[in-house]
């Protein structure tokens, strides 16, 4: 905690504490005087002490200087884009190029941010609500699940690297859905991920969903804080979660914490998921909100599907029908939810809007009491070994 300097996954300089003030004390983390345990917080400055004269401190090579906003003389505007599409299901090639197609149409209708939903790539698992998922050692879901693994997605083996290309190319960030197969674990676990790619088209943050839900629980496994971050997009603030970690208190209050005025959730697709919540988180937070959803119609599962007759054999025309929309901080909808089709939802969002509406209610400023209640996040990148050589 305090102004510690660590080094995360992707290699960059990350403040821990927000609360941290050169030479009063930090009410929030409790470091210990600098002066005594390095650079940090002044826990230990007394009121009548000499104010400590605090190192220089070194800029943050993600956040400054900021990306040159797109929207001409008003820097408070930022137009968005929603891709509400189906996956090429459990193909991860010609989902990437799917996708690649949309930021290009996104950057056409001059967004300077666009976002994917819940696992689209390579494709959500509804094989499991399909095909008896919960039965121990099937032959039909180690299938499926071994073919799943394959088409998902390993960072380090460039997978996303065409997708970082399109956002550099098109000067537009990216958060994207996906379900990453990480070597750092293994390689034979999968996470559901949210994945943030800057306009630079360097990955700033992978999070990995903190708890599948339900039946999820099956064939994903669960994550870890590091990806609790947000970033700085022009005027904005951008955070994002995972489907039903749009429900965690405590995940979203991490991200108001870091000043997140732009929230986006990301769902599988379905209408009663993004109804109610997004308005919710919008007022709640007094944040711009999105929710983007994706699409699967009995008619998106690609021929060669393992198993295809029996996953089609109990399965309805419509498994995902969208529900994408976008809220704004007083709750009103400025895009209402978008069901049934495949679609580029566009909109231009003011952050003055969010000044106007935390006059009175501010989650991590003057609503907040530190000083009773706090969240203590732990960012580590979970792993199950430490080698000592």
């Amino acid at each position: 905690m305090g102004l510690k300097w660590s080094n995360d996954f992707f290699g960059r300089d990350k403040k821990d504490c927000l609360f941290c003030r050169p030479g009063q004390p930090c009410s929030w983390c409790k470091e210990p005087d600098w002066r005594t345990e390095g650079w940090g917080c002044f826990g230990g400055v007394q009121q009548n002490d000499p104010a400590p004269t605090p190192p220089e401190i070194p800029l943050q090579k993600e956040s400054w200087p900021l990306p040159k906003p797109s929207q001409g003389q008003n820097p408070d505007l930022l137009t968005v884009g929603l891709a509400q599409i189906a996956p090429i299901w459990l193909d991860r090639q010609a989902t990437l190029e799917k996708i690649v197609d949309y930021i290009g149409r996104a950057a056409e209708q001059k967004c300077r941010f666009v976002t994917f939903g819940e696992a689209l790539l390579p494709g959500y698992p509804f094989w499991l609500e399909l095909t008896d998922g919960a039965r121990f050692n099937c032959p039909i879901q180690k299938d499926i699940h071994a073919y799943y693994l394959e088409q998902a997605v390993q960072i380090e083996a460039g997978h996303l690297d065409a997708v970082c290309a399109a956002a550099a190319q098109y000067n537009i960030a990216v958060m994207l859905g996906c379900i990453e197969r990480p070597a750092d674990r293994g390689g034979y676990s999968v996470y559901c991920s949210r994945v943030y790619i800057g306009p630079d088209g360097v990955i700033g943050s992978v999070h990995r969903k903190l708890m599948p839900t339900y039946e999820e629980r099956l064939t994903w496994s669960p994550g870890d804080g590091h990806g609790l971050r947000v970033h700085p997009l022009d005027a904005f603030t951008v955070g994002g979660l995972n489907c039903f970690e749009n429900w965690m208190p405590l995940s979203r209050a991490a991200l108001y914490a870091q000043g997140e005025d732009l929230h986006v959730a990301l769902w599988p697709g379905n209408l009663r998921n993004t109804d109610d919540i997004t308005r919710f988180i919008a007022k709640e937070g007094r944040c711009f909100t999105i929710s983007v959803s994706a699409l699967m119609r009995r008619e998106d599962f690609p021929a060669d599907t393992p198993h295809l007759d029996r996953i089609l054999a109990n399965c309805p025309e419509v498994l995902a029908n969208g529900g994408s929309c976008i809220a704004a901080p007083n709750g009103d909808w400025v895009i209402p939810p978008a069901v049934g089709e495949e679609c580029l939802l566009v909109a231009t969002l003011d952050r003055n809007e969010v000044r106007r509406e935390r006059q009175n209610l501010d989650q991590a400023g003057h609503y907040s009491r530190p000083d009773v209640t706090r969240l203590v996040v732990d960012r580590r990148r979970q792993n199950v070994v430490s080698f000592e050589d």
